[in-house]
């Protein structure tokens, strides 16, 4: 028994040193976007809140509601070189991931463009919209992979990855959000 002790301390031991397991623990003042995916760990994105109200409200509601429980990251981009990763279409529940429509779908409400000043470099989380409307986004967003300067303008960064940016680099095609929930410090 007191091998199993001696074993069982040692494991418990070296999580604590890698981390695995521990919760990013929101900052007075911060409000945190925690993702747990599925068999590859936790993203703690800090949402600027001040700088895009309307857009980190949406985002805030329906992680609270529950809404991007269960989706899978349906559009990952790593090829010719490191772009994005993007979920929030709810239909990514159900249909595969290679399914076309998917990236189509969302909450049902609409959140304009805003202007937070922030560019949109790798960890950069962005409200994703329509093709030539920026006043279109909804529930789906990105997480940049890598800088994309050509973007700023065009979409609202509302986010930065703050812990977990190598989860997010090991995301691949149809993994899943197990859970999205907000950490207030």
């Amino acid at each position: 028994m007191s091998q199993f002790r001696a074993f069982a301390t040692v494991f418990i031991a070296i999580l604590s040193l890698t981390g695995f397991g521990q919760s990013y623990k929101a900052q007075p003042g911060q409000t945190v976007l925690v993702l747990e995916i599925e068999s590859r760990g936790q993203v703690a994105i800090l949402l600027h809140t001040a700088q895009a109200p309307k857009t980190t409200a949406q985002i805030i509601k329906l992680a609270q509601q529950g809404f991007y429980n269960g989706q899978k990251f349906f559009k990952v981009i790593k090829q010719p070189k490191p772009f994005l990763i993007r979920t929030g279409d709810p239909a990514s529940k159900s249909k595969p991931s290679s399914d076309s429509s998917l990236g189509s779908g969302g909450s049902g409400s609409n959140v304009p463009f805003e202007n937070s000043g922030f560019p949109n470099v790798e960890g950069a989380v962005g409200l994703s919209t329509l093709a030539n409307d920026r006043d279109s986004g909804d529930s789906q967003f990105h997480i940049l992979l890598g800088p994309a300067s050509f973007l700023d303008g065009s979409y609202t960064v509302f986010g930065k990855v703050v812990s977990g940016m190598d989860v997010v680099r090991a995301v691949v095609l149809g993994d899943k959000v197990t859970s999205a929930t907000i950490a207030r410090g």
